[in-house]
């Protein structure tokens, strides 16, 4: 019976639009001190911690700048790996999800330097329909350009969406030879970014986070693959964000033996950190 109720109790959060607030969770991280991090409670967003070892992980991939964004659990680590001198921006085109994000972008200013930003990287400028998977708009995007339209994201929101690489040669071109990390999460999405930042890729080289959706047809996978490969990109296997020391490179046709999965991609011509 409490299953029961858990149940229909989820179900009604599911259906049901409600627009929900933050509050300020302290981790003390040894070398830091004390990090802010303002957790969303949202009811589907799960408790999110900063760790020394995914700080040190993103150290490893990075150097001054980095893309990121959701409410920040990315972010914010990738912000603490660069340090003050250094520049993440975040993109959110969550309105919602986007306060929390902006708020995150307000605490440990004397750690971080963060630039959040409200619009999703698309083809082309405009307004566009985000499909998510409650009323609430925890988790989506933009699921209408994958193949399988069984992707249970029945909840429409509209968002603004600019072009990538025009956008950061046009507010951030001083800043492009420093970029180093990439980090996209997209619920399929991935690939389409990709394209919209040819240039960014071929001439600076950021490393790359990326993921291999679950609902991604075999086709869409083996796209994904000789994509990020015709950059001259080698793919890994990304088992956690926390150590990477036993990197397994992916083949084309090992992209359909995992359901759903991340990767690192590191162009050919640079080195791997331990």
């Amino acid at each position: 019976m409490n299953f029961l109720r858990k149940a229909l109790e989820r179900r009604k959060l599911k259906r049901t639009f409600g627009e929900y607030g933050f509050e300020i969770n302290q981790f003390k991280i040894e070398g830091l001190g004390i990090v802010d991090y303002a957790q969303w409670l949202h009811p589907f967003e799960k408790p999110k911690k900063i760790t020394l070892s995914n700080i040190d992980f993103y150290k490893k991939i990075t150097t001054p700048a980095g893309i990121g964004a959701h409410t920040g659990d990315t972010t914010v680590p990738m912000a603490l790996a660069v340090g003050k001198a250094g520049l993440v921006l975040g993109l959110e085109p969550n309105k919602y999800v986007f306060k929390i994000l902006e708020k995150n972008s307000t605490l440990n200013p004397d750690k971080t330097n963060i630039v959040p930003l409200c619009f999703a990287a698309t083809k082309g400028d405009g307004v566009f329909e985000f499909n998510y998977s409650d009323a609430s708009f925890c988790n989506g995007g933009f699921l209408s350009q994958i193949k399988n339209k069984n992707h249970k994201h029945n909840y429409v929101l509209e968002v603004v969406g600019k072009n990538l690489q025009n956008y950061l040669f046009n507010h951030y071109a001083e800043k492009l030879e420093q970029l180093c990390l990439v980090k996209i999460d997209a619920e399929g999405y991935d690939k389409e970014i990709i394209k919209t930042i040819p240039e960014i890729l071929n001439r600076y080289k950021p490393n790359l986070m990326i993921e291999c959706y679950k609902r991604l047809t075999s086709d869409e996978r083996f796209e994904l693959f000789d994509l990020v490969s015709a950059h001259g990109y080698i793919l890994y296997y990304l088992e956690n964000f926390e150590d990477f020391r036993q990197l397994e490179p992916i083949t084309r046709a090992a992209m359909t033996s995992r359901e759903h999965f991340e990767m690192l991609a590191i162009h050919e011509t640079k080195k791997i950190i331990w």
